[in-house]
């Protein structure tokens, strides 16, 4: 077995920042791309370690696949490690949607998005099937070995497709779980699940071992220090206030970008469940209390957070654009700067809670690393969204295979074009292991044809 070489933080930049533009999927496809490049072919970080950091993120409101990438970042190069993992994640899809915002609202429409955009969301339910795939056949281990995990699994998923139970009362029952049976079926949680389970971790002969392994040393950054903790909330304060209180001092509280931040900065505390869960809350804001953008803008801003890489939680970054543009912030002879700034000021106060969630707690959940009493609520946890992300898959399955609008009898009604495409996408993905890039282009550019044509 080769010995890891470290990884220099050159390299590791070049791969955060390749990763904020091909980062397409959802939170689902995201962390499928990460665990891909991470653990399978880079060999970083091993499965137990990248299953517990990614349990943690699971736990905290925000985009839990840009928090882990921050995670993983400043485990490997400290707090600036970090800070470039999540910002590079973020970037790209803010500059990228400030683009598309721009000709939309200039311009009215964009019908080559819609073709895209419809072949990208059978990529993106192949995707989510991918990921049910990988992170399954990690936790759940055969029916026979696990079937608690496997019972959970299953109640997450009935749970919050039948019966819309809300996310975070799924985490809190499977954490509790995993509590109880730490104590009176530890086998169930330290073997089938992927913490503790280092045999099935093991890599193969003439393979390089993980750079951060099973049983490397806790880097000293990573240890829980009280002056470091006071250091990272003191800084994140300022952060906060001094942006704040520059806009409040520029236009006053009820200024469009001083409510603007302090609206996103209490949806960033409410994303428990993913960008879904939160939009419910940023329409009622957005569009009936403020007005910064109508309810068929906010629709469109989601199908364009869905085209650009990036968390889904990015379409606030249209939000802001939009209502920037409309409210004219620096004068309807700065339309655009405007309208960039206000995106930019929306985007910095819905990311900055992500950063200090991981930074401030990252050593605590580091020292939990292979305890039992503490992995085994996380493994329970993975179990469950193992069941939360099957019932997205379901979601989106469902959601392409009926064509928008369509009436006449069932089987008119279905759109067979868009679940052919989910269906050699899923035969790609899992079957020939193509990459998650080369099926979303090439799915992309079959929905655009498609709607040229006028085949749907």
């Amino acid at each position: 077995m080769d010995t890891p070489h470290p990884v220099s933080f050159a390299q590791a930049f070049r791969f955060w920042l390749k990763l904020g533009f091909i980062s397409f999927g959802g939170p689902a496809g995201q962390i499928a791309i990460m665990h891909r490049e991470l653990v399978e072919q880079k060999r970083w970080i091993s499965e137990s370690r990248f299953l517990h950091a990614l349990n943690y993120c699971m736990l905290l409101p925000g985009p839990e696949a840009q928090q882990l990438a921050t995670y993983i970042g400043w485990l490997m190069h400290r707090t600036w490690g970090g800070i470039v993992a999540g910002a590079l994640f973020v970037l790209p899809s803010l500059f990228i949607l400030i683009g598309l915002s721009w000709v939309y609202v200039a311009f009215g429409n964009v019908p080559w998005v819609a073709g895209l955009l419809y072949g990208i969301k059978p990529a993106v339910a192949a995707i989510v099937l991918q990921a049910v795939h990988r992170i399954g056949s990690k936790t759940l281990k055969k029916p026979t070995l696990a079937p608690v995990l496997w019972a959970i699994a299953a109640s997450s998923f009935i749970a919050i497709y039948v019966f819309s139970v809300p996310f975070p009362w799924i985490v809190m029952a499977a954490a509790l779980v995993g509590w109880l049976g730490a104590h009176w079926a530890p086998q169930q949680f330290s073997g089938a699940g992927g913490h503790g389970a280092t045999k099935a971790h093991t890599p193969v002969a003439g393979q390089a071992d993980w750079v951060i392994g099973d049983h490397t040393p806790t880097p000293a950054h990573a240890h829980f220090k009280p002056s470091r903790l006071a250091t990272v909330l003191v800084i994140d304060a300022a952060l906060w206030l001094a942006p704040m209180g520059a806009l409040v001092a520029w236009r006053g509280w009820d200024g469009v970008l001083a409510q603007m931040a302090w609206f996103f900065t209490k949806a960033a505390l409410l994303t428990f469940g993913g960008a879904y869960a939160v939009l419910p809350y940023v329409y009622q804001g957005a569009v009936v209390h403020f007005g910064w953008l109508s309810g068929a803008q906010m629709i469109d801003g989601l199908a364009l957070g869905e085209t650009t890489p990036g968390p889904l939680i990015m379409v606030v970054a249209f939000v802001g654009f939009v209502g920037g543009w409309a409210k004219e912030v620096l004068g309807s002879d700065a339309q655009f700067l405007g309208a960039a700034l206000a995106a930019t000021v929306v985007t910095w106060f819905t990311f900055l809670p992500s950063f200090v969630f991981i930074l401030a707690g990252g050593p605590q959940v580091e020292s939990t690393h292979g305890k039992l009493q503490f992995t085994a609520p996380l493994t329970a946890i993975t179990a469950a969204v193992v069941g939360v992300i099957a019932s997205l898959a379901l979601f989106f399955i469902a959601h392409i295979a009926i064509k928008s609008g369509a009436s006449g009898s069932f089987a008119s009604r279905v759109d067979w074009l868009a679940l052919l495409l989910a269906a050699l996408a899923a035969v790609a993905l899992l079957r020939y292991k193509v990459g998650v890039i080369p099926v979303i282009a090439a799915c992309a550019l079959a929905g655009l044809a498609v709607r040229m044509l006028g085949g749907t």
